[in-house]
Parts: structure tokens; C-alpha cells; sequence
């Protein structure tokens, strides 16, 4: 009778529980992704709050027009229309209804007295990411105050008691009383009082916006996970991060400034063909018949320092192609963490703020999720090699299929 070497069983233990926290964490953004879109069960309103005329609030308000018109239960010929002229003459039919609607979810106060609203003009409808997007211009008149006062303003639009979406987040910019900032409104944090919130805590939303757009967005958490099943070492792990941290960062804040811009209709798609063709790239290296790579044979842990430095700075032409490759569909991902903020305010301090904290925010989630899941895949290698091979194709077929079917949805509009 014999029995299994000690140091033998716990390898094969810990190879067993390194595929099985790789495969489920897989399944599991597989499995959070849905739809086409990383965010067709939420919306995004906007806000820009400005001082009015006398002791008055000017606000305009941006709102997804197709979500607007169904929430006010107008008629399916006032949600169905298609093309800006005939949407702004549904809002222009549908004003009163529109307006009631909005200023009801949407309040302002002087100090602890509400202003008392009214429609400036007809409302109307512009592009934003590929979205028609009805603009509400309101203005508030609020009590004369002493000088020095303040103002809250108050967002429950689309909440998700209406059940049409859910979690829905309010972008606020403000310039009020002296003082310029922005705020994200949500169901757990509604209002914002200027002067009233110290800029720590203003940065400290934007930081969660960031961390939450990253972790609940499956198609960016997809893109991440093909990067990774793709590294073999802790130094492919490393650049293909910065690069594609650099990247985005730049898009993301020169879309977010304004600087440049693309539509949604065009950013979606390619950021769903960016997930398939990165995990296709790891599919080809592991096919079978391909020429074994030089670094998937040297055990790290057993080579001589020196030889370990030059293989950090030696680029193979497959490595190059990679980091090329990841650079530029990271440019593209930076558009649509843009387009997720739809931040398109003039250029300020307070502004830049808080995009840099937003990305430090995605930053923060995906050092996380590699601290966890590239010390498995490391293990899994090391103990079983082969085994290993089969789970990370696995995966990256996965992934490949679902940022096909994104593309093909988003491309015909599906979804």
C-alpha cells in the first residue's frame, strides 16, 4: 500500500484551488455581464447649477430622452420618436408633463427654504455617447437670503421605485455662492450644499464613481481579465497595466475636458472587439503546434539574477506587438470611461480634481482584482503547468466569445 508524498498532495491542493478561483472568478464576470452595454439597467443624469438672476438658480438638466418620456407615462408616439426634430416636438407637445415630472425629483433650496421652479423655454435634445439626451432648462426662484448663504440642491430622478432602471447617479456641477464644484447625487447621498461639503468629501465620491464604474462594468473587468490569463510573468502582468493605464488615462482626460471626442456608437463596439481580440491573442500563443517561448520553459525561481534583470528589459517582438496592441485599445476604453462620467464642462481645477481621482479610482479596482487573481494563476502554472494551459484557454475562449457577440450587438444595435 502506498500513499502520496506529503509536499506532492499539497501542490496538486494548491493547483486544484488556483484553477478552481481562476475559473469561478471567470464564470463570475461572465456571468455580471448581460447585456451588450455595460449600463442598460441605470442612466446617468446631468446637472449644471449656476447663480440665476437675482436671488434666483439657473439649472439645466440633461436626461435620457427615451427614459424621460417613459417615466412621465406619456404616450408610446412621445417615446418612440426617433430623430432630433420630431423628439423636441414631443417635448415641446409634452412640456407641462416634462416639467412637473422633473422639478418634483429634482429641487433646489436656499438655505432651508425651497425655490420655486419654472420651465425656462421648451426643453431640448442633443447627443450624448450615441444616447439622445433631452436638455431641461429650469429656473428657481428662491427667497433673498443674507449674503453668504446657501444652496442644496436635491436629485431623485428615475428612482428605482419607478422600476425603469435602478441606482441612478446624478453628475453635478455647480457655481454658486462664490464657490465653483461638482458632486455626484445618488439614492444613498441625494444633495450637495455648497460650502456646505468640504472638497475631501466631493474627491471621495468621484474616487467611488471611479472604483464602481471599473467593478461593475463587465466589458472593462473582461478586457482586464484577457490581460491577465495572457501573463505569464509578474513582468507581462506589470506592462501590459501601465500600458494600458497610460493609455486610457490620457483619452479619459481629454475626452472628459472636452479636448476630443467620439460617439458612442463607434467607441462600444470597438471596446467589445478589444476584449475578443486580446483573449484571441492568448488563444494563438497556446494553440497547438505553437513554438514553445523561451520564457514559459525557465523556472524564474531558479535562474540566475542577472539573467532575470535582462529578461525584464528584453522585449520578444510577440511582446512588443502586445503592449502595442493594449496601448491602443486602452485609448479606446479611456473614451468610454469618459463617456460613462459625461463630464463636459469648461476646464477648471476643481474639474481636473476630480477626474484624476476617478481614474484613481478604476486604478484602485484593478490593481485589486490582478493582487488577487494573478498570484493564482502563478501558483497554477508553477504546480501544474498543463492544467494550467487548459484553464487560461478556457477562460480566454470565453471572453473571445462574449466580446464577439458584444461586437456583433453593438455593431447592428442590438441589446
Amino acid at each position: 500500500m502506498t500513499s502520496s508524498h506529503p509536499a506532492r498532495t499539497a501542490s496538486r491542493r494548491g493547483a486544484v484551488l488556483a484553477a478552481l478561483g481562476l475559473v469561478v472568478t471567470a464564470a463570475a464576470t461572465v456571468g455580471t455581464a448581460g447585456p451588450a452595454a455595460a449600463h442598460d439597467a441605470t442612466t446617468d443624469a446631468y446637472a449644471r447649477a449656476t447663480a440665476g438672476a437675482g436671488a434666483g438658480v439657473h439649472v439645466e438638466l440633461d436626461l435620457e430622452y427615451d427614459l424621460l418620456m417613459k417615466s412621465a407615462w406619456l404616450t408610446a408616439e412621445a417615446y418612440d420618436a426617433r430623430g432630433e426634430a420630431a423628439q423636441e416636438a414631443q417635448l415641446a407637445e409634452h412640456a407641462d408633463e416634462v416639467a412637473a415630472y422633473v422639478t418634483e425629483r429634482f429641487q433646489v433650496a436656499a438655505g432651508e427654504e425651497l425655490c420655486a421652479p419654472a420651465l425656462a423655454g421648451d426643453p431640448t435634445v442633443g447627443d450624448r455617447g450615441g444616447t439622445p439626451y433631452a436638455t431641461v432648462v429650469l429656473d428657481y426662484a428662491c427667497p433673498a437670503g443674507d449674503e453668504g448663504g446657501t444652496h442644496t440642491l436635491f436629485s431623485a430622478l428615475f428612482p428605482d421605485a419607478e422600476s425603469f432602471v435602478h441606482t441612478t447617479e446624478t453628475m453635478v456641477t455647480y457655481d454658486l455662492d462664490g464657490e465653483e464644484g461638482s458632486a455626484v447625487l445618488s439614492p444613498a447621498d441625494p444633495t450637495v450644499t455648497t460650502g456646505g461639503q468640504g472638497a475631501w468629501h466631493r474627491l471621495g465620491e468621484f474616487f467611488v464613481l471611479g472604483a464602481e464604474h471599473l467593478l461593475l462594468g463587465p466589458d472593462h473587468l473582461l478586457f482586464l481579465l484577457a490581460l491577465i490569463v495572457g501573463s505569464r510573468r509578474l513582468r507581462d502582468v506589470v506592462l501590459v497595466a501601465t500600458s494600458f493605464t497610460v493609455a486610457h488615462s490620457v483619452t479619459f482626460l481629454l475626452a472628459a475636458t472636452g479636448a476630443v471626442s467620439a460617439p458612442g456608437a463607434v467607441v462600444e463596439p470597438v471596446i467589445a472587439l478589444s476584449i475578443a481580440v486580446v483573449a484571441a491573442g492568448h488563444l494563438w500563443a497556446v494553440r497547438p503546434g505553437a513554438p514553445p517561448r523561451l520564457d514559459m520553459l525557465v523556472d524564474v525561481a531558479t535562474e540566475p539574477r542577472q539573467q532575470v534583470w535582462r529578461r525584464w528589459h528584453d522585449l520578444s517582438r510577440p511582446d512588443v506587438v502586445r503592449l502595442a496592441v493594449v496601448f491602443g485599445f486602452g485609448l479606446v476604453h479611456g473614451l468610454g470611461f469618459a463617456g460613462a462620467l459625461g463630464l463636459d464642462d469648461p476646464w477648471s481645477w476643481g474639474l481636473l480634481g476630480s477626474l484624476l481621482v476617478f481614474n484613481v479610482g478604476i486604478e484602485a479596482v484593478q490593481l485589486g482584482i490582478i493582487a488577487v487573481l494573478f498570484p493564482l494563476l502563478a501558483l497554477l502554472r508553477r504546480r501544474a503547468p498543463r492544467a494550467a494551459r487548459w484553464v487560461t484557454a478556457a477562460v480566454a475562449g470565453g471572453v473571445a466569445v462574449v466580446g464577439l457577440v458584444w461586437f456583433v450587438q453593438r455593431v447592428l444595435g442590438l441589446g
